[in-house]
């Protein structure tokens, strides 16, 4: 589940094979001259078990540019962002085998006399990239931001690390069992076929794709910058991501703030599972929204026409696929897909994010009825990221780490009695949040899941209609973590908030807890601004 950063949105995943064979390069395993090594041995705590010369490399700093073209790097060079790699254990249980990269980013404290630490973000996902985050953290941690080393990285197998990519014809997973059984068992096939393909180009790698394995190379990441203790944003999956370090390593952590939070029993490969009810509700609101604009748009003057035309597009669909777009971005939508689309548009309720869906909207509505549809370039880049192969390495990456956390059930029955009974409640999103997915044919696998058995004291951010992770699954946390404050934003139907979303009130709080370490002495309200 990805906060869809600006930035974010602009930067493509890059589809590389993954190499058969990473070394350390000499700039990376040099040991560090004396007085900086003393720092990270106190730095990196009790490393033991072959660890030591990771958690002690030098970072080689560069420019972040990869060429002419690169125009996340050309930004992040204006910014004054520097990047390095991170070698790490493909393995952790043999620290002397197989190596790959983690690529960082950093962009330096100004304020050294009042600097406080280093801040590492992750964008969620899984599978979101964070390399080229720093600068627009900045801008949203206000006066603080100059105290911090901020440092974006995309984690093991993502962005510019050691890459993964299955070579799939799709860029996610996440899809639709249908109207019928139809539509279900070409599921069924699909997403075997998804798992096979990675098995068959990676199968040396998956058992080590894992967000276990991603927080220990969190921690080499602060031994290698020399901090006894690291702060951390994480958005969306970037909150399971938290909460699983300050698990596996109590005493490392400073300040931690997880927005959009997921509850670990809600993380899983059925992602959005449970979620039903806030997306009906979004997606509710957003027609009311709709309704009023019905000159723009033409999809109903009130609510229940505006949603009458969304069943209507949905069971055509079914029928016979929708064709959208002119050459050379033409694309057939079916029952599947339409409510993967429906779901992707109703995680932001700003005004400029509603304008875009119910552009995409009318879109599908017409194409429906059989008229011809001109695409947004907007909606044209999603589309392509979805449905072609373009994006394989995304949603190979996603869902190698989601089936590498936490077993499916491996009887394709399992899925389609919970498809036929959510139906009822859930015509809609029932089949899509219940589907079946490439990790019921995966290998088990190989830690367990982490459990909640340690307090921290984080700071949660949450809107009560977030449509992703649920305003319940961030009060779970809460409440698993007793220590923790929870900063509520009221009558939003937002995904992940802090710096994002304009909350004065949410981002000043955040804000404060960054600069004073200081949580609120009780959970706090914001209210969603209007006008």
């Amino acid at each position: 589940m990805n906060t869809l950063r600006p930035a974010a949105r602009r930067a493509s995943a890059a589809g590389l094979a993954l190499a058969a064979c990473l070394t350390a390069s000499p700039a990376v395993a040099t040991a560090l001259p004396a007085t900086d090594r003393d720092r990270a041995t106190t730095a990196t705590g009790a490393t033991g078990a072959g660890l030591d010369r990771y958690y002690r490399q030098r970072l080689d700093w560069g420019t972040c540019l990869k060429g002419p073209d690169d125009t996340m790097g050309r930004d992040l060079e204006k910014a004054g962002v520097r990047c390095a790699d991170v070698t790490v254990p493909l393995d952790y249980a043999d620290p002397r085998g197989r190596t790959i990269t983690v690529a960082i980013s950093r962009l330096k404290a100004t304020d050294t006399r009042r600097r406080i630490g280093s801040i590492l973000l992750n964008n969620g996902g899984p599978g979101g990239t964070a390399l080229e985050s720093p600068p627009d953290v900045r801008k949203a941690m206000k006066r603080v931001g100059p105290r911090y080393d901020i440092i974006g990285f995309d984690p093991r197998f993502v962005g510019r690390s050691t890459p993964l990519d299955c070579g799939w014809p799709v860029g996610t997973s996440i899809a639709s069992a249908g109207l019928g059984r139809a539509s279900f068992e070409r599921q069924v096939a699909l997403h075997k076929s998804l798992a096979d393909k990675c098995r068959a180009t990676n199968a040396s790698v998956l058992p080590h794709v894992s967000t276990r394995n991603t927080a220990r190379d969190m921690d080499v990441i602060r031994g290698t910058l020399g901090e006894r203790k690291i702060s951390y944003l994480g958005y969306s999956y970037g909150t399971y991501l938290g909460t699983v370090y300050t698990q596996m390593f109590p005493g490392r952590y400073d300040r931690v703030v997880l927005d959009g939070a997921l509850a670990p029993q809600d993380y899983g490969p059925r992602l959005l599972q449970g979620a039903e009810d806030a997306n009906e509700r979004a997606l509710s609101g957003w027609a009311a929204w709709a309704a009023e604009r019905d000159a723009a748009y033409g999809l109903g003057r009130t609510r229940a026409e505006v949603l009458a035309t969304v069943d209507r597009v949905y069971a055509v669909s079914a029928r016979d696929p929708l064709t959208v777009g002119t050459a050379p971005d033409v694309f057939r939508i079916d029952d599947t897909q339409v409510p993967f689309l429906l779901i992707a548009g109703v995680a932001d309720d700003s005004e400029v994010e509603r304008a875009a869906f119910g552009e995409q909207v009318s879109v599908l509505a017409r194409a429906a009825e059989g008229r011809p549809t001109r695409l947004s370039p907007q909606f044209a880049a999603m589309l392509r990221r979805a449905l072609t192969g373009g994006e394989s390495q995304s949603g190979s990456v996603q869902s190698a780490i989601i089936c590498g956390d936490r077993a499916a059930p491996r009887d394709t029955e399992v899925y389609w009695r919970d498809i036929e009974r959510s139906r009822a409640a859930h015509p809609l999103f029932g089949p899509l949040t219940n589907n079946i997915g490439p990790c019921a044919f995966w290998d088990r696998p190989r830690e367990e899941p982490t459990q909640v058995r340690r307090d921290a004291p984080a700071l949660i951010v949450a809107a009560t209609g977030d449509p992703r992770t649920t305003y319940r699954s961030s009060v779970a946390l809460h409440g698993m973590l007793p220590s923790s404050k929870l900063i509520t934003l009221k009558g939003a139907n937002r995904h992940a908030v802090y710096g994002l979303y304009g909350n004065a009130c949410v981002d000043a709080e955040v804000n404060t807890y960054l600069a004073t370490r200081k949580l609120p002495v009780h959970d706090r309200t914001c209210v969603k601004q209007t006008g």
